[in-house]
C-alpha cells in the first residue's frame, strides 16, 4: 500500500521553500501557437447541432459535423469569387471546412473569425491529449492536481475566444437592422449592393454562431473532465486512508526479510554512489560540500548573529514582560527554521547542481533533509513553549520537572514521525515491498500512541502561589482522557488495519498541530505590537525613536503595521503548510491564490484584488502628479508671473479637484468598475434633485466638502450663530455639535458652508483669554501693571511664549481699568486659568493694600424702587445681596481709600456718612445732573 497523499510531507515542504525562495510559480496555462492549417481547421474536436433547434452536441475529436439535409456541396469547378448560397446556421460544419470548400469565399472571411476556428481546434486538440493524460495519471495525485490546473486553464481560454466573437455579432446584428428585411413580392427590388452585403452578414453571422457552439462544448468538456479529476482524486484520498490491510504474523515475517533485502540494497547504493563520487567526480563533491557548508554559516551563524536580541533570552532581565515572551519564542522558532530550511534547499540544490547525485540517492538525500528541517522546527518550537531550562521565559505556567518530560515527550513523537517518513521515502526509492511500509507505519502508530498515552501520566500543572520548582499536580480530568483516549484511537486503528488512517491521525497530532501552536504564538505576538504604546517599548521601537526622532504616535502606526505584517506572515506562510498536510498539493494551493486575487465572486459581481490593487496604485499616481502639477504652476509660472493671491489659489484649487477626479476616474477603471453604473446613478440623483432633493443634496455635497476641506474636524471647538460647542460626529447630510450643557445639535451642512463658523481650535489649540481689572485712582498704574503681570508668570499653564501682557484700558468715573491678557496652550483650560488668577489676584492686591480689582458702581436709587421689588437690573459685583444703595456706599467707600463728592470735594472714606448726609448728597447729584442735562 502507498500512502502517497499523506507520506511525503518533508519532500513537499523543501519543494515549498524553494518555491518560496525562487519566487511563486503559478500554474502556467497551456498555450498554443494560433497557426492551424485549412486540414485541422476542418477537424473541429465537437460538432454542433442545427441552430435552430438551439442545441449543441459533442462526438469525438476529428469527426465533422455532418451537412444540413438537402445541401449540396460546394462545386470543385466553381469559379473563384463566385458567391453562393450564404451559410447558415443550420450548417456549422462549414466554418470549419477548407477555404476551397466553403460556400463563401475565403477572402470574405474576417481574419478575427480564421484566428478563432485556429484557436478552437488547437484547443479540441489540446482537451484530448489532457484526457489521455488523467487516464494514464489516476492513481497520482500530484500529476493530476497539475492536470487540472492545465484543464482549467484551457477552460478559460475557451470561454476567451467564445467571448472574443461577440462583438463583431453585435456589430452585424445592428448593421442587418439598418439594412432591413429584403423586398417581399410586388416591391421593386433593392440595389445587388445591398442584397451581396445581406448575404455576406448572414452568412458570417451563421459562422459565428457555430462557432460560439462550437465553443460551448468544448468549455462543457472541460468543465466535466476538471469535475472527474477531482472526485478521482477525493477518492484517491479515501481509498488511501481507509485502505484495510491485515495484520498477521505472515506480514511481519515478510517484512523482516523485506528489510534485510533493503538494508542490503541500501548499504550498497550509498557504498557505490560514494565510491563513484570520490573517484570520478571528487572535485565535485567537495565543491558542493564546501558550498554547502558556507550557506549553513550565512543562514544559521549569519542569523543567530543578525537576529540575537529577538531569538536569545536575556539572562539580566528579571521579570520578562508576556509580550517579550511571546516575541522571543515566536522569533527564535521562525528564523533558526527558516535558516535551516534555506540551509537544507541550497544544500540540495548545490549537490544536483554539481551532478553528484544518481537518480536512487537524490530521493533518499531530498526526504532526509526534509526530516531533519520538521524534526528541528518542532523541537525549536517546544523549546520556545515549554523553555525547560529558564522558567522566566515559559509561556505556559507548568513546573520545571514537567517542561523537561513534556519536552522529551514531544521530541519523541516528532523523531518517531520523521522516521517513519524517512524510512518509507527510502523504501519507495528503492523499489522494496509495500508490506516494508505498511510495517514501519504501523510501528510508528503504536509508538506514538503510547507515548501520548503515556502524557496524561505526566504532573506538570502549578497552583497559582508555587514556585517552578515545586512538585507539580496532574492534568485535569478532561485533558488526561482526551489524551488517553487519543493515544487508544491510533493503536486500535491500526491493530485493525487502517494503518494509513493511523499514520495520518499521528500526522496530523504531531506537525499540525506544531503548526497551530506557532500561528497562535504569532497571532497573539500581533496583536501584542499592534497595542496603543506597545511597539515604543520594543528595541526596533527604541531604535527608531532615537534615530529618527518619532513621536509616540508615529511609533503606534509602526506598530499597528508591523502587528498586521506579522498577521500576514502567519496567515501566508502557516496556512499553505496545513493544507499540504491534509493532503492538497501545491499545485492545488497556487490555482487558488492566482483565483483569490484575480477572480473573486459575489453573487454575480466578480472582485480582482490585483484590479483593486491596480486602482489605488493608479490613484496614487495621478494624486501625486496632480499635486506636483500644482506646486510646479504656482511656484514657477504664477509666482514669476506675479499672479494675484486670490487667483493663484483659486487656479491650484481648480488643477487639485481636476486631477483628484481625474485620477480617481482612472482607478476605477482600472480597478474594473464599470463606469456605466456611475453614470445611472448620476442620471438617478439628477432626477430625484428635480423632484425636490435639492435640500438634501446640498446638505450631501456641503458634507463632502467639510469632509474634504476639513474646516474643523471632530473635537474642534466652533461657534456658528448662536450655536456653540464641540463637534461630535460629521456626516454626509448633518454635523453633531454637542453644546456646553451637553446638548446635541444637529445642524445641516449647508448652514456650516454658507454661514460664518468660528473655530477655536482650527490650526492648533493656542487661545488667548483677557481678564478685566478696575482700581480706584489711588492706586499706581505702573505697579498694577508689575502686579498683574508678576501674577501672570506665575502661573504654570499661562505660556511664556506669546507672553503675557497688560493694558491700561480705559478711565472711569471713578476707576481705572486695566487688561491682562494671557495665552494658553490649550484653549478648553482657559475657564480654569481666568478662575486661578482672579483669585491671585485679589490675594495679591489684599497684600498689597490696594482696593477691589472688580468694577463698582454706586447710583441713586429713586423712592420708589426702594420697596423690595427686584429689579431688572444685574446685580453689581461687589454688593451684598438684598442690600440698600447706602449700605452698599458706605460698604465701599468704608473700603476705598477717598471718594469725590458730587460737589468735587474728596472726604475720608474712614467716616461714612450717616442717613441725612446720604439724602443731601442724593439731592445734589440730582440737582448737578439736572443742570448737565436740562431736557431730561
Amino acid at each position: 500500500m502507498k500512502l502517497r497523499s499523506v507520506g511525503k510531507l518533508p519532500a513537499i515542504l523543501l519543494c515549498l521553500l524553494a518555491l518560496a525562495a525562487t519566487g511563486p510559480v503559478m500554474a502556467q496555462k497551456p498555450t498554443q501557437p494560433a497557426q492551424a492549417t485549412a486540414q485541422n481547421a476542418a477537424q473541429p474536436a465537437q460538432k454542433t447541432a442545427p441552430a435552430q433547434s438551439g442545441q449543441t452536441a459533442t462526438q469525438p475529436a476529428g469527426k465533422t459535423a455532418p451537412a444540413q439535409e438537402g445541401a449540396q456541396p460546394a462545386d470543385d469547378g466553381a469559379t473563384p469569387g463566385t458567391a453562393t448560397e450564404p451559410a447558415t446556421a443550420a450548417q456549422p460544419a462549414q466554418t470549419a471546412t477548407p477555404p476551397a470548400e466553403q460556400t463563401v469565399p475565403a477572402d470574405a472571411t474576417p481574419p478575427a473569425q480564421t484566428q478563432a476556428i485556429e484557436q478552437l481546434a488547437k484547443a479540441g486538440e489540446e482537451l484530448k491529449r489532457l484526457t489521455d493524460l488523467v487516464d494514464k495519471a489516476k492513481d497520482d495525485d500530484t500529476a493530476l492536481a497539475e492536470l487540472k490546473v492545465q484543464v482549467d486553464a484551457l477552460s478559460k481560454q475557451i470561454i476567451g475566444v467564445s467571448v472574443s466573437t461577440r462583438p463583431r455579432l453585435e456589430e452585424i446584428k445592428a448593421r442587418l437592422t439598418e439594412l432591413g428585411d429584403p423586398p417581399g413580392e410586388g416591391q421593386p427590388p433593392e440595389a445587388d449592393i445591398v442584397s451581396a452585403e445581406r448575404k455576406r452578414l448572414v452568412a458570417e453571422r451563421g459562422a459565428i454562431n457555430a462557432l460560439t457552439g462550437e465553443a460551448e462544448g468544448l468549455s462543457v468538456q472541460s468543465t466535466k473532465l476538471s469535475n472527474a479529476i477531482t472526485a478521482t482524486r477525493r477518492a484517491l484520498f479515501s481509498n488511501t486512508l481507509l485502505k484495510n490491510t491485515e495484520v498477521s504474523g505472515a506480514m511481519f515475517n515478510d517484512a523482516l526479510s523485506a528489510t534485510a533485502d533493503e538494508t542490503r540494497v541500501l548499504t550498497r547504493s550509498v557504498t557505490s554512489w560514494l565510491s563513484f563520487a570520490w573517484n570520478y567526480k571528487r572535485v565535485q563533491l567537495l565543491s558542493a560540500l564546501f558550498l554547502s557548508l558556507l550557506a549553513a554559516l550565512v543562514f544559521l551563524a549569519g542569523s543567530r548573529r543578525l537576529f540575537r536580541p529577538w531569538i536569545q533570552h536575556d539572562i539580566t532581565d528579571e521579570e520578562p514582560s508576556y509580550f517579550r515572551r511571546l516575541s522571543v519564542a515566536f522569533w527564535s522558532t521562525m528564523i533558526p527554521t527558516l535558516a535551516s530550511a534555506a540551509f537544507a534547499v541550497s544544500s540540495f540544490f548545490f549537490l544536483h547542481s554539481f551532478n553528484v547525485l544518481r537518480s536512487d540517492i537524490a530521493p533518499i538525500v531530498a526526504i532526509t533533509l526534509g526530516v531533519s528541517v520538521v524534526v528541528f522546527f518542532i523541537t525549536r518550537l517546544a523549546q520556545a513553549v515549554l523553555s525547560p531550562r529558564d522558567a522566566r521565559w515559559r509561556l505556559v505556567r507548568v513546573s520545571d520537572r514537567g517542561a523537561r518530560m513534556l519536552m522529551v515527550a514531544i521530541f519523541a513523537m516528532a523523531l518517531v514521525n520523521g522516521l517513519d517518513y524517512l524510512f518509507g521515502g527510502v523504501s519507495e526509492a528503492l523499489g522494496s515491498p509495500v508490506v516494508l511500509t505498511v510495517v514501519k507505519s504501523f510501528v510508528a502508530s503504536i509508538v506514538i500512541g503510547l507515548i501520548i498515552i503515556a502524557s496524561a501520566w505526566i504532573r506538570p500543572t502549578l497552583r497559582k502561589d508555587d514556585d517552578f520548582d515545586a512538585h507539580g499536580r496532574s492534568w485535569p480530568r478532561l485533558v488526561s482522557i482526551g489524551l488517553v483516549l487519543i493515544g487508544l484511537s491510533l493503536i486500535v486503528a491500526a491493530a485493525s488495519g487502517y494503518v494509513g488512517l493511523a499514520r495520518f491521525i499521528a500526522t496530523q497530532i504531531i506537525i499540525t498541530g506544531a503548526i497551530l501552536v506557532t500561528m497562535y504564538i504569532g497571532i497573539l505576538t500581533g496583536r501584542a505590537v499592534a497595542k496603543q504604546g506597545a511597539f515604543g517599548e520594543t528595541a526596533a521601537g527604541r531604535y527608531l525613536e532615537r534615530r529618527y526622532n518619532l513621536e509616540q504616535v508615529a511609533l503606534d502606526q509602526i506598530g499597528l503595521v508591523a502587528g498586521l505584517s506579522i498577521y500576514a506572515l502567519v496567515v501566508l506562510f502557516f496556512i499553505p503548510l496545513i493544507l499540504l498536510q491534509w493532503g492538497f498539493q501545491i499545485a492545488d494551493i497556487e490555482a487558488w491564490a492566482y483565483r483569490a486575487v484575480t477572480d473573486i465572486k459575489i453573487g454575480s459581481i466578480t472582485i480582482s484584488l490585483v484590479g483593486i490593487l491596480a486602482g489605488v496604485l493608479f490613484f496614487a499616481l495621478g494624486y501625486a502628479v496632480t499635486r506636483f502639477v500644482q506646486r510646479w504652476i504656482d511656484g514657477n509660472i504664477m509666482a514669476r508671473s506675479r499672479v494675484d493671491a486670490g487667483v493663484r489659489n483659486s487656479i491650484r484649487t481648480g488643477i487639485g479637484y481636476t486631477g483628484v477626479g481625474l485620477a480617481g476616474l482612472i482607478g476605477l477603471s482600472a480597478a474594473g468598475i464599470d463606469l456605466s453604473n456611475l453614470a445611472l446613478v448620476a442620471g438617478a440623483l439628477s432626477l430625484g434633485v428635480g423632484f425636490g432633493l435639492q435640500n438634501i443634496v446640498s446638505n450631501f455635497v456641503s458634507g463632502l466638502i467639510l469632509l474634504v476641506e476639513r474646516p474643523f474636524k471632530v473635537g474642534d471647538w466652533i461657534v456658528s450663530g448662536t450655536t456653540e460647542g464641540f463637534v461630535k460626529r460629521i456626516s454626509v447630510r448633518a454635523t453633531e455639535i454637542e453644546t456646553f450643557q451637553h446638548q446635541s445639535i444637529m445642524m445641516p451642512n449647508s448652514l456650516l458652508i454658507n454661514a460664518s463658523v468660528g473655530n477655536w481650535t482650527h490650526r492648533n489649540k493656542l487661545g488667548r483669554s483677557e481678564i478685566a481689572v478696575t482700581v480706584s485712582y489711588a492706586s499706581d498704574p505702573r505697579r498694577i501693571m508689575e502686579l498683574l503681570s508678576e501674577i501672570a508668570a506665575a502661573h504654570p499653564m499661562v505660556l511664556k511664549n506669546p507672553s503675557p501682557s497688560v493694558g491700561f484700558t480705559a478711565f472711569g468715573d471713578e476707576r481705572m481699568t486695566f487688561e491682562l491678557r494671557i495665552y494658553v496652550a490649550d484653549v478648553l483650560t482657559g475657564g480654569g486659568v481666568r478662575n486661578d488668577l482672579r483669585i491671585s489676584i485679589y490675594e495679591r492686591f489684599r497684600d498689597e493694600g490696594i482696593g477691589e480689582p472688580f468694577p463698582v458702581k454706586i447710583e441713586d436709587v429713586p423712592v420708589e424702587d426702594q420697596t423690595g421689588i427686584e429689579s431688572d437690573e444685574p446685580e453689581k459685583v461687589g454688593e451684598p445681596k438684598g442690600a440698600t444703595s447706602a449700605e452698599a456706599r458706605a460698604s465701599a467707600e468704608a473700603r476705598a481709600p477717598a471718594r469725590t463728592t458730587a460737589s468735587g470735594r474728596k472726604t475720608a472714606s474712614a467716616a461714612p456718612l450717616d442717613e441725612e448726609e446720604e439724602v443731601e448728597e442724593a439731592r445734589k447729584r440730582r440737582t448737578a445732573s439736572r443742570r448737565a442735562n436740562p431736557n431730561r
